[in-house]
């Protein structure tokens, strides 16, 4: 199956915590970072989703958000550290690729937002994901 999601990273399930509708799945991706995963529990079944099964993340790119610094305060647990490879900048929005252990993350931001943090090839990011935008599909 082709998908218009671009960012693809295989890792595998290291832990499942079961509420009564919702589950979060903690995933080591490739690279050896911590991703989770907010997704319900239906799909969890649906998927056979176990400690040791691999698995592919899924994020829109118009869910990652990009730091240039260390982030505290916030709710959002996913943050992977990676560097920027490449800069796209249309009239309004960019596209932005990170290189990340395991891949590479693709954030579609504003064309603003990469001026003031002076996003170039090589600038230091952290990618920022809520663990409600990341899909998971069995491997």
């Amino acid at each position: 199956m082709s998908l218009s999601i671009r960012n693809q990273i295989a890792g595998t399930v290291t832990a499942v915590t079961a509420g009564d509708v919702m589950a979060t799945v903690k995933v080591r991706l490739v690279g050896g970072q911590e991703i989770t995963a907010a997704i319900t529990l239906e799909a969890v079944k649906e998927l056979g989703l176990t400690g040791g099964s691999p698995v592919r993340t899924l994020i829109k790119s118009t869910e990652v958000s990009l730091a240039t610094g260390d982030v505290e305060g916030l709710s959002i647990r996913n943050q992977i550290r990676g560097t920027v490879t490449d800069v796209a900048t249309g009239g309004a929005m960019a596209s932005v690729k990170v290189s990340v252990e395991g891949g590479e993350l693709t954030a579609a931001i504003t064309k603003d937002a990469v001026t003031d943090l002076r996003l170039a090839s090589g600038a230091s990011v952290t990618a920022l994901i809520k663990s409600t935008e990341v899909s998971l599909a069995a491997a």
